[in-house]
C-alpha cells in the first residue's frame, strides 16, 4: 500500500491522544493505524499507580482492531504529547502480529519497516502447532 496518507494518521493519533488517561506522569499517547482495508484505528495509553500495568497507546489500537473485526495493519503512527514517539519492546511485539514484518511505523517522519524496528521478533501465533491438535 503506497498510497498511505501519514498526515490522517497522525491527526488521528492527536484525536485519541485527547482520550489518555494520564493522571500520574500528564504524558498523553495516542496511536493510529491504516489497516488493508482501509480503516485507521486508534488507541490512548491508560494509567494506573501502578506503572507496570499501563497500557500503551498501541495495545488500545490493537484492541480496537480486534473488537472491530480484525484485519492487518499497515502502517502505524505514534505521538506523545504531540511529538512522535517510539513503541516500547511489548508494543513492537503487538504490532508485529498484527502487521508483519512489513508493517511501517512511523519514527521522527520517516517510515520503517517493522523487520528494522523488532529485528528478532517472535513468531507469529499462526507459526505454533497446537499440540491438541
Amino acid at each position: 500500500m503506497n498510497n498511505i496518507n501519514w498526515d490522517a494518521l497522525r491527526q488521528a493519533a492527536r484525536d485519541a491522544m485527547q482520550h489518555a488517561y494520564v493522571p500520574y506522569s500528564k504524558f498523553r499517547v495516542g496511536a493510529a493505524g491504516l489497516t488493508t482495508d482501509g480503516r485507521i484505528v486508534t488507541g490512548c495509553n491508560v494509567e494506573n499507580a501502578s506503572y507496570g500495568v499501563t497500557l500503551c497507546a498501541e495495545c488500545g489500537m490493537i484492541s480496537e482492531l480486534v473488537r472491530h473485526g480484525g484485519g492487518r495493519l499497515v502502517a502505524v503512527c505514534t505521538l506523545g504529547n504531540d511529538e512522535a514517539v517510539t513503541p516500547c519492546g511489548r508494543c513492537r511485539q503487538l504490532l508485529w502480529e498484527h502487521g508483519g514484518p512489513e508493517l511501517l511505523v512511523e519514527l521522527e517522519g520517516k517510515p520503517v519497516p517493522m523487520t528494522e524496528l523488532l529485528p528478532h521478533a517472535f513468531p507469529e501465533a499462526s507459526n505454533f502447532t497446537n499440540p491438541n491438535g
